[in-house]
């Protein structure tokens, strides 16, 4: 169902893009929009390990380094049936954890100094599992396709400056006024739900791949709990990879809507229905 779920709202964000390139700039908008969104996310998910490690201040680790840390994710990543993704250690100490990485080959899972000092062996193998899933499931390229439409419909009005505009006679000037400055906003909240549903996706296949689903509910809560006392000071562009947003602030149902990551209470929820067969 999050499969079912991320596929739909790709498919409205590339309808939006559609409909708003055609609006504005008819084919040759489209064009421009497509060509130089895709650009810039192609460079960003190319280089993504080394941009994403950069921006967290995290250092690989070898398995001399390392070595109770290198053989849990080694162990996890035999029963998810990957290759062995780089391993890396940010100096945060707020508990937390990402993956990043163009694909399997060369992912890339990442965890802070404060999530060994502070999370207990089996909750900390649950949030290792997540990350693999989230390297199983392709996310990172899922995010990039979604940001890459994202930036085009915002930057849209500006390149078909250079552009020219439409190339047919049939435009709605009301039309396009609401399309520029709604669009972006309707393209962010449709990005934001993508992540949402791939966050759901990666904690119920790392539930699976670690064969139980309560060490993730149970840390999940817990790095819910750390995230509200101990700050982590990292770019917002990247916070999002993180397990449990360090910059997200809690509110209602408008702060949800705008939240890359879902609840961590309905997070949790669903992980206790599996536990039940649900």
């Amino acid at each position: 169902m999050n499969n079912v779920k991320t596929f739909v709202l790709m498919a409205g964000l590339f309808g939006l893009f559609l409909l708003v390139g055609q609006l504005l700039g008819g084919s040759s908008g489209l064009v421009i929009a497509l060509v130089f969104g895709s650009l810039f996310n192609f460079i960003m998910y190319f280089f993504s390990d080394r941009l994403v490690l950069k921006m967290y201040g995290a250092q690989v680790v070898t398995a001399q380094e390392a070595p109770e840390l290198h053989a849990m994710v080694d162990r996890l990543r035999q029963k998810a049936g990957l290759p062995m993704p780089t391993v890396a250690v940010a100096p945060h100490e707020q508990p937390n954890a990402f993956a990043t990485g163009r694909n399997p080959e060369h992912a890339v899972v990442a965890v802070t100094t404060g999530i060994l000092k502070y999370m207990p062996q089996a909750e900390l193998e649950g949030v290792l599992a997540h990350e693999l899933a989230h390297i199983k499931n392709r996310d990172m390229l899922i995010a990039t396709v979604a940001a890459g439409i994202a930036g085009a419909l915002s930057n849209l009005p500006y390149l078909l400056m250079f552009g020219g505009g439409r190339d047919d006679e049939g435009g709605h000037p009301f039309a396009q006024i609401a399309l520029i400055l709604l669009a972006p906003l309707g393209a962010m909240l449709i990005q934001f739900a993508v992540s949402r549903q791939r966050e759901f996706e990666a904690d119920r296949v790392g539930a699976i791949i670690l064969g139980r689903p309560t060490p993730l509910a149970n840390a999940l809560i817990r790095l819910d709990d750390f995230a509200h006392k101990i700050p982590m000071h990292v770019p917002p562009a990247v916070a999002p990879l993180a397990q449990v947003n360090p910059l997200a602030a809690t509110g209602g149902m408008m702060s949800k809507l705008f939240s890359t990551h879902p609840p961590t209470a309905e997070r949790v929820a669903r992980l206790e229905a599996m536990m039940l067969g649900a």
